[in-house]
């Protein structure tokens, strides 16, 4: 099947951005039938926002914890439960690297 670039408008923002023939064939060889709503720029804010920072790439939140292997103080990603160890990253590649 042959593509062509095409113009779409962003459901987010309302630019307007170019769906080009080479995403058009990734887009069916991949199965996906409906166009993308949302520019590229768009895209990324979501995707960042999803991964807990904002679209300008800021941290997200990061709570204290104590590891349970070596006793430092840490940051993770997550809200610590009192009923599962956390580890810092050290002690968390180690444990991954002995599995």
């Amino acid at each position: 099947m042959s593509y062509q670039d095409k113009s779409l408008q962003c459901a987010d923002c309302g630019h307007d951005f170019s769906f080009t023939a080479g995403e058009q064939e990734f887009y069916s060889a991949r199965g996906l039938q409906n166009e993308p709503r949302r520019c590229p720029e768009c895209r990324r804010a979501r995707k960042a926002e999803r991964r807990g920072g904002n679209e300008y790439g800021a941290p997200r939140q990061m709570f204290a914890a104590v590891c349970a292997e070596c006793g430092i103080d840490t940051e993770v990603p997550f809200e610590p439960r009192e009923e599962r160890p956390v580890y810092c990253s050290d002690c968390f590649t180690k444990m991954r690297m002995t599995r």
